[in-house]
């Protein structure tokens, strides 16, 4: 117990001041290391726990939904995946929404929406905060692919093409408002609020 407690007011004073035991130079040399190394990791980390595997490993059901949709088999070969929809592209912004996600990922682990059963009970609510968000950001995610100026309106829908003519040049609507549905299942409409 006494070896232990003496390394331990070792590392307390090599910590407490470092310029004493190491040269300024190797401290700094070590910090931008250590930087690297975690920058790296986080990085990494981001990536990882943005790949369809990530996802799907607790989102089994909407992610199979997604299967049927145009947003994953189309005639061009251009797949959306979960983080194409659910993370923001810019760095600031995907921290921010994977701070959101973590409560998603808590909520499986405490068993809020661990079953299929659970989350399909939980749905309405969670698609509102999903839509709410996509409203708020004008639909970034959707613009990130979809972009107004590249749509060609002779090859849509009559109707399609009317309403993108209308809303799209205006501010009073974004692409979440007429498109909930396009890559899961809309849930019970009358079980969501504001919607």
């Amino acid at each position: 117990m006494e070896k232990i407690k003496q390394v331990v007011i070792t590392v307390w004073q090599v910590i407490k001041k470092p310029s004493v035991h190491f040269s300024l130079g190797f401290l700094v040399i070590g910090g931008f290391a250590g930087g690297v190394i975690f920058w790296g990791a986080f990085n990494t980390a981001l990536d990882m726990s943005s790949t369809e595997e990530f996802c799907s490993s607790c989102h089994q059901n909407v992610y199979s939904e997604l299967q049927s949709t145009i947003h994953y088999t189309n005639r061009s070969g251009v797949r959306a995946t979960c983080h194409d929809c659910h993370v923001p592209h810019r760095w600031t912004d995907k921290i921010a929404r994977k701070m959101q996600a973590s409560k998603e990922i808590w909520a499986h682990l405490v068993g809020t929406i661990d079953t299929p059963e659970k989350f399909e009970a939980r749905r309405g609510t969670l698609a509102a905060h999903e839509w709410r968000r996509l409203k708020a950001n004008d639909s970034l995610e959707c613009r990130n692919c979809h972009e107004y100026g590249s749509m060609d309106f002779t090859r849509q829908s009559l109707r399609g093409a009317n309403m993108h003519k209308i809303y799209l040049e205006s501010d009073e609507k974004t692409c979440i408002d007429c498109h909930k549905g396009i890559a899961h299942k809309l849930p019970d409409m009358a079980s969501v609020e504001g919607f």
